[in-house]
């Protein structure tokens, strides 16, 4: 009878755990970050920059739900800059959820990441004709490119990696850098494009991919990662340099439709001169 006991608590933690991780998935926090960003003139003091990542969508998951809730909130809040740092898609079922939030979204920059193009590990990524992304209306795709922009009357410089070239390790961005620009900004979905390029090519570089672990135990002193557990640059602000790196942890989820104390989150940048 106690045996039966056990095996029913061990199943009602279970049920209430994959609950939580469901429910997390779609629990979408909204932050507003200020970040330190070197040598930017008086005029950018306090541009606002909205970082989205890994969408993933086209399975089932809460994080749809956090998809929506987050675009809904860049919409209101207007910022002077968009970007997304890929896995816009796991599969082509979601491309017209995606058209749809990226026209409320506005004009935006985008590159791609490894699961847009199923180089992934995860068995239920679908591989997306690259076509459709460049056919996106209102939308800026960067590969290895870069475009500059006026913002509050000054130039700014985006630059992004694509992730073919990033898995090459051939990316190169610090090549296309233009020194004049009043504020130097690389799209990268991959974090570690941070260590790959020189010191101070670029201010601010905006990524994702982590998912801030996505299934993380807590303990006293830290968490683990257990998806990434020898990662070190998996959600928030790192300084290399001069140049201040942000991860996003991102809307979707992937492999399974839970999070677990790895809440998604969309983010508002305010850069602050240092």
């Amino acid at each position: 009878m106690i045996a039966l006991w056990i095996v029913v608590a061990v199943g009602l933690c279970v049920l209430g755990g994959l609950a939580w991780g469901w429910f997390e998935a779609g629990w979408v926090r909204k932050r507003v970050l200020e970040i330190e960003v070197e040598g930017v003139p008086a005029e950018l003091d306090g541009l606002r920059i909205a970082h989205l990542s890994d969408l993933h969508l086209g399975m089932p998951s809460r994080g749809r739900r956090a998809v929506d809730e987050a675009v809904t909130w860049v919409a209101g809040r207007r910022p002077e800059l968009v970007c997304v740092t890929g896995d816009l898609l796991a599969r082509q079922a979601g491309l017209p959820e995606l058209e749809r939030l990226l026209g409320e979204l506005g004009p935006c920059l985008v590159v791609l990441g490894n699961h847009d193009f199923a180089d992934s590990r995860d068995p239920f990524s679908q591989r997306v004709d690259p076509a459709v992304f460049a056919a996106l209306e209102g939308v800026v795709v960067l590969g290895d490119e870069a475009v500059e922009v006026e913002l509050c009357g000054q130039r700014v410089q985006i630059a992004g990696v694509a992730p073919g070239t990033y898995a090459l390790r051939r990316a190169e961005p610090h090549l296309l850098v233009d020194r004049d620009a009043a504020l130097r900004i690389l799209l990268c979905h991959f974090p570690g494009i941070a260590r790959r390029i020189p010191p101070g090519s670029f201010e601010l570089i905006l990524a994702g991919h982590y998912h801030a672990g996505q299934i993380v135990l807590p303990f006293p002193g830290g968490r683990l990662n257990l998806a990434h557990p020898r990662i070190r640059d998996v959600r928030g602000v790192y300084r290399y340099g001069s140049t201040s790196l942000h991860v996003s942890p991102g809307l979707g989820t992937t492999f399974v439709p839970f999070r677990f104390f790895a809440r998604p989150e969309v983010t508002e940048l305010v850069v602050r001169s240092k």
